[in-house]
């Protein structure tokens, strides 16, 4: 009985201080207009307003949409707040999030009778709502004089796979690298961002995004992009972002790119 107790316990503790290490995140939302985007964001460790630090913007997938400006900070967070990262990578990191009425990117998503998702990607187009006003978010952190213009990353899982495609092809000049996991755009698009170096990531046995989508980008990038690495976990299902974050080479690639 004690035995069970001090094993609750345990994991109870390890809850808060999880809960606590997010609240290094401060809340911060982008009103101008007709765009509205609410955001968490991380300051390096003795932020000096003075100096220029990267920026890192992250997307999340479609389940953590929301108004709670919480649930985006459930993949990938906690990996910007381990000691070494901190220490060897100080950036800002930015996670918005897109309300539950819009989607990051412009694609037509149809269900069969098996509840299977079918994803149609639109070759140009508006940006959504949501998109739009992230957009105009980007632009706005771009003139805070404490950010390094020549340091400006994006990447995002599932539906923030496919709003960092998106952001990419609206933004095109603003962004050294990227990183896209479990994803998809349409190919026609590729022409728009195929000089930003990008690393795709996609769970072979993803029953939720096709990694056909994945497979397709890369290829085409090979042939017209400047730079893209393509890993596909064999084993994995659609939640191939926990091995995504986990890989070491992750971040040492990401910010080892500088815009000229």
């Amino acid at each position: 009985m004690n035995k069970i107790f001090f094993t609750l316990v345990f994991l109870f503790s390890g809850l808060i201080i999880n809960a606590q290490d997010l609240k290094k995140y401060d809340r911060g939302s982008f009103i101008k207009g007709q765009d509205s985007i609410y955001y968490r964001i991380l300051f390096p460790e003795n932020f000096d307003p003075n100096q220029k630090y990267p920026i890192v913007f992250v997307l999340h997938g479609r389940g953590e949409s929301g108004s709670d400006n919480e649930k985006q900070l459930t993949h990938g967070a906690k990996l910007f707040l381990k000691d070494e990262v901190r220490k060897n990578f100080p950036a800002i990191i930015v996670f918005p999030q897109c309300p539950l009425e819009s989607y990051w990117a412009n694609v037509n998503i149809t269900t069969n009778d098996k509840g299977k998702r079918h994803f149609s990607f639109t070759e140009g187009g508006k940006p959504t709502k949501a998109m739009h006003a992230l957009k105009n978010m980007v632009k706005n952190f771009l003139k805070k004089p404490f950010v390094d213009k020549k340091q400006v990353y994006v990447g995002g899982l599932s539906m923030g796979g496919m709003g960092t495609y998106e952001l990419l092809r609206r933004k095109r000049k603003t962004f050294a690298a990227a990183f896209a996991i479990c994803g998809g755009d349409n190919t026609n698009n590729i022409k728009k961002y195929q000089t930003v170096p990008l690393w795709i990531f996609h769970g072979g046995k993803d029953d939720i995004v096709d990694p056909a989508f994945s497979m397709a980008i890369a290829e085409r990038l090979k042939t017209v992009g400047s730079e893209v690495k393509f890993t596909l976990y064999p084993d994995a299902n659609h939640n191939s972002w926990d091995s995504a974050f986990a890989e070491p080479a992750l971040l040492p690639w990401l910010f080892g790119h500088k815009r000229d």
